[in-house]
């Protein structure tokens, strides 16, 4: 496996993997989109499988033991794939609506 593209099928495994992890709500694809493994025709967001790393980018429920479900998708990721396994809490989904933020004057 090391030093050859991802299969589509390893790649969405992966996906699947990661996403069936309690406390993920989802795949990120990085700032800039940059995180993901591109098929003909399609590409899977945030995960990319090279040769020396497999990262895998998530969002997170918020609130959650980050650590511990990152420490899950590693420990379900890594016997899957033959390269160190990487993962990245991108970003935090509340179920709760929140209001914008209203600034309020001070009183004197």
């Amino acid at each position: 496996m090391a030093g050859t593209p991802p299969t589509a099928e390893l790649a969405e495994r992966v996906a699947e993997a990661a996403l069936a992890v309690p406390g993920v709500a989802g795949l990120h694809g990085g700032v800039f989109g940059e995180i993901a493994t591109y098929l003909p025709g399609r590409r899977i967001e945030g995960i990319r499988i090279g040769a020396d790393l497999c990262a895998v980018h998530i969002v997170a429920r918020y609130p959650a033991d980050l650590p511990a479900v990152a420490g899950a998708v590693h420990a379900r990721i890594a016997p899957m794939v033959a390269v160190p396994v990487q993962v990245t809490i991108e970003d935090l989904q509340t179920d709760e609506h929140t209001e914008p933020y209203e600034r309020t004057e001070a009183a004197p």
